[in-house]
């Protein structure tokens, strides 16, 4: 093997290295802030993880607002708008049905917007079998997550709630891909301004009903989360998509899923019945297949 060869190779696995970091890092966050959600509940934890990562990023972008102009600007304010709604949606989730099952429920989201995409992609309107096979999988991980057959049956609303988080995150997808039209990270830095401008009076009114005994505490744990599952993640996303095929990028984020399960386990002490787990392995796959057979139905149609 030749030396560039050798260089290319470790260069992609330590990009890979890079996205499970990535994704281990935002659920990690999530767990730690769930350890909160009894003194500030899920909106407040959600609006502390705005403050931060808009801080940070603001710090990274500072993104020329006047010269950009308030219509391109548009789309990343809709973001900000569904950044809040998305993790609030799913941080109430996770304090009625875990980490694990909430986040599994909301990568629904990505997952459509995948299987919808996956017939565009080949210059068909109608589905693909393979995309109706995936979609069937991902339902059949649904129905044993939920406990629909056999195991423990879910709270109702927090499964509501994961589901409002999945549509909001195929928003943010939406979104995302018009506010990456600006340089840099500058969508992300004004959708997380938006955030933050629309959160921060709640914000204070909540954190000043807060013992001031616990007060430290919380405003640690906030801004470990904003930091674990804004700040560092974005960033790491950000250099690896430069470089990382976006199909192999794509498959990797069936990590989170898992990666919630781990440290909902570790942080949270959430077990997972042995069906519950099977669903969020069919939920993964469903995800792998799709990314996979849309990039090779793309290699042989170029």
């Amino acid at each position: 093997m030749s030396e560039a060869a050798a260089d290319s190779r470790a260069s992609r696995r330590s990009r890979i290295a890079g996205v499970v970091v990535s994704a281990s890092s935002v659920q990690v966050g999530a767990a730690f802030g769930a350890t909160v959600f009894p003194i500030v509940g899920p909106f407040g934890v959600a609006a502390m993880r705005q403050l931060v990562s808009a801080i940070t990023l603001l710090a990274i972008a500072r993104p020329p607002l006047r010269r950009i102009g308030l219509r391109r600007l548009t789309p990343a304010l809709m973001l900000g708008l569904v950044l809040v709604g998305m993790n609030t949606a799913l941080y109430a989730s996770v304090e009625r049905i875990g980490l694990g099952l909430a986040v599994t429920i909301e990568f629904l989201g990505p997952l459509a917007i995948a299987l919808a995409t996956g017939g565009e992609a080949h210059g068909r309107r109608g589905p693909r079998a393979q995309d109706a096979a995936c979609a069937a999988l991902a339902l059949a991980g649904v129905v044993m997550l939920t406990g629909a057959v056999g195991g423990a049956r879910l709270d109702p609303l927090g499964l509501l709630l994961g589901v409002a988080a999945a549509v909001l995150w195929a928003a943010y997808i939406l979104l995302n891909h018009r506010a990456g039209a600006l340089p840099g990270v500058t969508g992300t830095a004004v959708a997380s301004l938006t955030g933050t401008v629309l959160t921060l009076p709640f914000l204070l009114v909540i954190l000043a009903g807060v013992p001031r005994a616990v007060l430290p505490h919380v405003l640690l744990i906030g801004a470990v989360t904003g930091l674990l599952s804004s700040a560092l993640p974005y960033s790491l996303d950000l250099v690896i998509l430069r470089t990382l095929p976006r199909s192999l990028f794509g498959m990797l984020q069936s990590l989170h899923p898992v990666a919630a399960a781990v440290f909902g386990l570790l942080v949270l002490g959430q077990h997972l019945e042995p069906l519950q787990l099977a669903g969020i392995v069919a939920v993964c796959l469903a995800n792998v297949l799709t990314v996979a057979l849309q990039g090779r139905g793309s290699g042989s149609a170029a």
